[in-house]
């Protein structure tokens, strides 16, 4: 199926009636849109034929087609961002105006369907009323999926809806159940992008970005060009070796690639058009730029060599550009998800020394904050509403939240479904059992080292005391099979 560059929607149907539909948000919990689905022609808002199922959730993608979007282009960057802001408007007479349209392709949930495989539902799909894409195909074949891969890249700019890829899926529902999914993606499915967009620019300066880890990032400060409908004027060098292997130097002409037509990157320098008395190398700094600390290449144990990535060597919260990365990752939708708590928020308060350390947010200032400008009383009701809201923490979160090397979500869950408890958690470092954790199935000596220099850190457990004071942190809990194990609750309002 051809993966349309667009915005995923949710359309719930009880007997045959559309009462609700939502954007895919994090993947787990989306934003409230029925008003504005209901505005979009291509959309059924009852289905009157027998074999529809009691109860299903239709999943496509809603887009604006390119010839449509000619007429509208000078209030947009490009047909996906008129898309996202026209379903998100507040009132569904302005989102009418645009010309939006649904393509169907899946399901989430379903009760009383009766179709086996992928190509049998997009046939009912049809037949109850949806559009589906017109270049689906159902193929045997590595070779037949490549020879059909070439005719829709070639046929991609006549289309009048924008795809970035084809995505390759198992036509029987019961081999993809057997197969499942892994934290953010289904094992039954896979998508194959077509060749990126790119351009040709020319680097103004070198900037240096510190991450949460510590990892030192360069990137390129280029002339904005656009590249697929997006104006690029920043382009990421990923490390120190990428650029001493292409030799990359500030002034020089590049050839920028928007990567799976997303993160703009150097592909190669235009060596004749360089200016040789102006060109010098780019040194990458042996110190941090933020908190001066010495910037270190670790040996990777596992391949014998340095990494090609240089960090920050200062403890964490030591470094202002990394505390900063933290608190912003303590605060993301995986983690804490404090909403109205964005990135600009973060950089906002510590500017204004709200904020220096995570438990900060549980104790702000908020008469402070209302006088600040682009506040008001209600939105500092609703943000002190989203951190109350939030102290309420699962055990697996919490851990992820705190941003420890190497430990993402799955990880965190693992390690919460061993250890059950915080009080667990805390006593790795009163008892020195770090070792326990190797038992855990898919917990390494990596993982156990990166837990281990984290609670051996005094700032890092004088923080989770201070939070333990604002949070409850509720046990992992093991569930036992039950009625409503497996079922998927939507709840509204607050």
């Amino acid at each position: 199926e051809p993966k349309i560059d667009g915005i995923s929607a949710s359309l719930t149907y009880k007997r045959g009636k559309f009462v609700m539909g939502l954007s895919r948000g994090d993947g787990k919990e989306g934003e409230d849109i029925t008003q504005n689905l209901k505005t979009i022609n291509d959309i059924p808002k009852e289905i009157l034929i027998k074999d529809f199922p009691t109860d299903i959730d239709v999943r496509g993608e809603v887009f604006i087609g390119n010839k449509d979007f000619e007429k509208i282009k000078d209030k947009f960057a490009n047909p996906r961002n008129a898309a996202s802001g026209s379903l998100r408007q507040k009132n569904p007479n302005d989102t009418k105006k645009i010309p939006l349209k649904f393509i169907a392709y899946t399901f989430g949930y379903e009760k009383g369907m009766k179709a086996k495989k992928q190509n049998e539902y997009l046939k009912k799909l049809e037949e109850w009323g949806f559009k589906t894409n017109p270049f689906n195909k159902t193929l045997q074949g590595v070779q037949n999926l490549m020879t059909n891969y070439y005719e829709i890249e070639k046929k991609r700019s006549e289309i009048d809806f924008d795809i970035d890829g084809i995505v390759y899926k198992i036509n029987n529902f019961q081999l993809q159940s057997r197969l499942g999914n892994v934290a953010n993606a289904p094992r039954w499915a896979i998508a194959h992008k077509f060749s990126p967009n790119n351009g040709v620019s020319k680097i103004l300066d070198i900037e240096i970005q510190i991450g949460r880890t510590g990892a030192l990032t360069p990137v390129a400060k280029i002339k904005p060009i656009n590249i697929g409908g997006v104006i690029v004027s920043n382009a990421t060098l990923h490390n120190e070796d990428e650029i001493v292997r292409k030799d990359i130097r500030i002034d020089d002409t590049v050839l920028v690639e928007r990567a799976g037509d997303v993160i703009p990157h150097i592909v190669s320098v235009e060596k004749a058009k360089r200016d040789k008395v102006k060109s010098k190398k780019f040194v990458f700094p042996t110190r941090c730029p933020s908190c001066k600390s010495k910037t270190i290449k670790e040996f990777n144990l596992t391949t014998k060599k340095e990494d090609s990535v240089r960090r920050c060597s200062s403890e964490g919260y030591e470094c202002e550009k990394i505390a900063i990365e933290k608190i912003k990752h303590f605060v993301s939708k995986e983690a804490f998800n404090i909403d109205g708590f964005g990135k600009k928020i973060v950089e906002n308060f510590w500017e204004l020394n709200l904020i220096k350390f995570p438990q900060d947010i549980f104790k702000l200032n908020f008469a402070k904050i209302e006088s600040l400008e682009g506040w008001g009383k209600q939105s500092v009701r609703n943000l002190k509403y989203s951190i109350e809201e939030r102290k309420n923490v699962s055990f697996d979160r919490f851990i992820y939240s705190l941003g420890i090397r190497h430990i993402g979500i799955e990880n965190a869950k693992l390690i919460a479904k061993n250890l059950i408890s915080f009080s667990n958690f805390l006593s790795l470092s009163k008892n020195k059992s770090f070792n326990d954790l190797l038992n855990i199935d898919g917990i390494g000596e990596t993982q156990v080292n990166s837990i281990k220099d984290f609670l051996s850190n005094k700032t890092n457990l004088k923080i989770l005391n201070e939070l333990e004071k604002f949070l409850k942190i509720k046990d992992f809990m093991k569930f036992s099979k039950g009625p409503l194990s497996g079922k998927t609750f939507m709840l509204t309002g607050k």
